[in-house]
C-alpha cells in the first residue's frame, strides 16, 4: 500500500470540483435503474435520452460544455440517486491503492485531507465496490476480481 495507513476525507458543501474533471461518468446496470426511477422515466426511456452503450460499457452522454447531464449550478440534480462512481468519489482503485494518485486528486478535491481518519482496509474495500460494478473498466469480470 505504499505507506499509507488511512486516509481523510469529507466531501464540502457546495463542491463540484469533482463532477467538473474531464471524464465520462459510467454506469451499471444497476446505476441506469436507480436514475431512472428517480427522475420517474422508465429504464429504457432514460438510456434513450441520457446514455451512450456499447457492448461493454455504459456511461452518461456529456452535454456541450458539460461533463454529466445532470450537473447543474446547485450540484446533482440526481444526488439521491447518483452513480456508483460518483457516491464512492474518491475511494476508486486507483485512487486509494498508492499515495501519489491520492495526493494528485488532492490538488483537485478540496475534501481530500478533511474529515475524519478512514482506514485503509475500509477505503480499499469501498474501492473495491467500484471493482465489481464496473468490471469492465477494471479489465476484469466481477468473479476474476482482486482479493484485497
Amino acid at each position: 500500500m505504499s505507506g499509507l495507513d488511512g486516509l481523510r476525507f469529507a466531501c464540502q458543501p457546495g463542491c463540484t470540483r469533482c463532477c467538473e474533471q474531464e471524464g465520462y461518468v459510467y454506469l451499471s446496470e444497476e446505476d441506469l435503474r436507480r436514475a431512472a426511477r428517480y427522475v420517474g422515466l422508465p429504464a429504457a426511456e432514460f438510456e434513450r435520452r441520457y446514455v451512450y452503450r456499447t457492448r461493454r460499457r455504459m456511461r452518461f452522454r456529456k452535454p456541450r460544455g458539460r461533463q454529466c447531464p445532470f450537473l447543474v449550478a446547485e450540484g446533482c440534480a440526481i444526488h439521491p440517486a447518483k452513480p456508483t462512481q460518483c457516491r464512492l468519489f474518491p475511494f476508486w482503485p486507483e485512487l486509494v491503492s498508492s499515495r501519489g494518485p491520492w495526493r494528485r486528486m488532492a490538488r483537485l478535491c478540496p475534501g481530500i485531507g478533511q474529515g475524519p481518519l478512514i482506514q485503509i482496509g475500509t477505503a480499499l474495500e469501498t474501492a473495491s465496490e467500484m471493482e465489481h460494478a464496473y468490471p469492465a473498466l477494471y479489465g476484469r469480470s466481477s468473479s476474476t476480481r482482486r482479493r484485497r
